[in-house]
């Protein structure tokens, strides 16, 4: 596990922006193939055996799997920069940090500017409190990065 200074966490936070956005984009669309898939399927079901074209159904299958495995790969990059997701669906992302000799998390939800809210480790999003120069003075990261 990493842990961030806030300047740290700011530095990361566009790359990582950019990846939770690849990760929403590839839910919303694997979603929507399977959410096609499922309807076929109960076309046929409810049909008696309704003939459906076996191109379509695999171009479907097929891009539901490649959005997964991106989806995977973007979940997979934000991992590497040392972000936590906390809740994929509002976007919402934890950097750890170091606050007098506990685990806290800088907080960010996407459509945020900056980083502005820390919270326990245990506390969660509703747990959120603002960064203010007491915080800053006393927070640290592993020095090795």
């Amino acid at each position: 596990m990493r842990y961030f200074t806030l300047p740290e966490a700011q530095r990361v936070l566009p790359e990582v922006e950019r990846h939770l956005r690849e990760a929403l984009f590839h839910k919303t669309e694997s979603q929507k193939a399977q959410e096609h898939m499922d309807r076929t399927s109960e076309h046929v079901r409810s049909s008696g055996g309704a003939r459906v074209n076996p191109g379509e159904v695999l171009a479907t299958r097929a891009r539901r799997d490649t959005s997964i495995s991106a989806l995977k790969g973007a979940l997979d990059e934000i991992h590497e920069a040392g972000a936590v997701v906390k809740d994929l669906d509002i976007g919402l992302l934890d950097f750890m940090t170091r606050y007098r000799d506990r685990d806290v998390c800088l907080c960010w939800k996407l459509g945020e500017d900056q980083i502005r809210f820390w919270h326990g480790a245990e506390e969660g999003f509703r747990g959120r409190k603002p960064i203010d120069e007491e915080f800053l003075q006393n927070h640290r990261g592993d020095g090795s990065h």
